[in-house]
This record gives structure tokens, C-alpha cells and sequence, in this order.
């Protein structure tokens, strides 16, 4: 029995206007997470009578405040797409990260993807005409819509 090897096609890959969703809803998701840490840091600080900690959050400058989002996007996105190949934004979309033969991304294909993201022109990388940017490429991984992606891997199965 001759058995066929799953490789990710065109017509399975999320749209840039998935992509554009994605990033604005899991922006928004960490935008609030570093905010609810940073006030439960300062409320850790007030309860435990460790005012030094709840001066520290205040006292933090715009650039300080940025590398401190920088942060928790890293662990956001790195935590994620390790344990569930999809962040908030992609569950709302149905789309799903996977390596080009459909199998779940390892430690290392989603470090290289978080990195990447850091870099800041990488946004605009999506401008091309295929819809996968440069934390895509680099960690050979593409963003699929989970249904078509599931009906098509079953199928070969």
C-alpha cells in the first residue's frame, strides 16, 4: 500500500485579512495582559506593604513600559503556539500554525517564529503576495484555516 506524504497547499493558507485579525486581536490580548500584570504587581506591592515594588510599576519610563510588553508578547505568543499551535486571535479566525507537512510546530520552529516577530519592520512583511511573513519563512511554518486544513489531512489519512 502506497502511502502519500501531506505537504500544505495554496488553497489551505489563511487570507491576509485572517492574518491582519489575528495580529489586531492578539495585540489587544496583550496589550491587556501587560496591563492586568502590571496592576496586579502594583496591587501585590500595596497588599504586602512592599511599596517598592508598586513605585517600581509607577515609576517605569515609556521605554521601560514598551520592553515590558515586548516581554509579555514573547512569553504570550511563545506559550501559545507551543502548547496549542493557536493564539486567541487564530482561535477567533479558525486558523491553526502548522510545519509545511502539517505536523504541530516544535520548541524551536515557535522561538524562531516569537523572534522574529520582534524584529520591527516584520508586519509589513505581509504585504507580499502569498500572505506569509517573515516569522512564517524563517520557521517554515504556515497559518492554515483549521477546517479545510483538518478535512484535507483526514483525507489523505
Amino acid at each position: 500500500m502506497e502511502t502519500k506524504e501531506f505537504m500544505i497547499t495554496d488553497d489551505l493558507l489563511a487570507s491576509k485579512g485572517q492574518r491582519f485579525l489575528n495580529m489586531i486581536i492578539d495585540l489587544f490580548i496583550v496589550y491587556v495582559l501587560t496591563m492586568g500584570i502590571g496592576a496586579a504587581i502594583n496591587i501585590l506591592g500595596e497588599v504586602t506593604g512592599n511599596f517598592k515594588l508598586s513605585e517600581w510599576i509607577i515609576s517605569l519610563t515609556l521605554v521601560e513600559n514598551i520592553l515590558f510588553g515586548v516581554v509579555v508578547l514573547f512569553f504570550y505568543y511563545l506559550i501559545m503556539e507551543t502548547y496549542l499551535s493557536r493564539t486567541f486571535g487564530k482561535y477567533f479566525t479558525k486558523t491553526i500554525v502548522v510545519k509545511h507537512n502539517g505536523t504541530k510546530p516544535k520548541v524551536k520552529s515557535t522561538v524562531i517564529r516569537t523572534l522574529v516577530r520582534l524584529i520591527p519592520i516584520e508586519a509589513f512583511t505581509f504585504l507580499n503576495d502569498d500572505a506569509r511573513g517573515w516569522h512564517d519563512t524563517l520557521s517554515v511554518t504556515y497559518v492554515v484555516n483549521k477546517h479545510e486544513f483538518m478535512t484535507k489531512i483526514k483525507s489523505i489519512i
